[in-house]
């Protein structure tokens, strides 16, 4: 059950429900997850300054059991969802920003209990 969230400067209007499909279709298959366990959520509006600059850029925060938890598996991960995030919202590899954060099971809470199984 991974979590993706989006954080980005540009405007409400950049991200249809196309694109909340896309990424979570995008973000699942380099994650090796099933879409309908992926949790995506979209913050767009946000005053963000990255390195340096307030242009147009995203934050892309993902967590996940077993999925994030090593640098041979987010450097995979990285170079599978990069071409989408640059290409879909029309930005340069310098204005994204993909930040890996690995869950336990017992992290994520699900009908009443914590998750026990992948």
């Amino acid at each position: 059950m991974p979590f993706v969230e989006l954080n980005t400067n540009l405007p409400a209007s950049r991200f249809s429900e196309e694109f909340l499909k896309k990424l979570t279709s995008t973000t699942a298959s380099a994650l090796g997850k099933p879409e309908d366990r992926m949790i995506v959520q979209v913050n767009p509006d946000l005053p963000l300054f990255v390195f340096g600059s307030s242009a147009p850029c995203v934050i892309l925060s993902v967590a996940g059991i077993g999925v994030t938890d090593t640098a041979e598996k987010n450097r995979d991960n990285s170079a599978k969802i990069f071409p989408f995030l640059t290409q879909e919202l029309g930005l340069s590899e310098d204005r994204v920003v993909i930040r890996f954060s690995p869950l336990e099971a017992w992290q994520v809470g699900k009908k009443g209990t914590v998750v026990t199984f992948l």
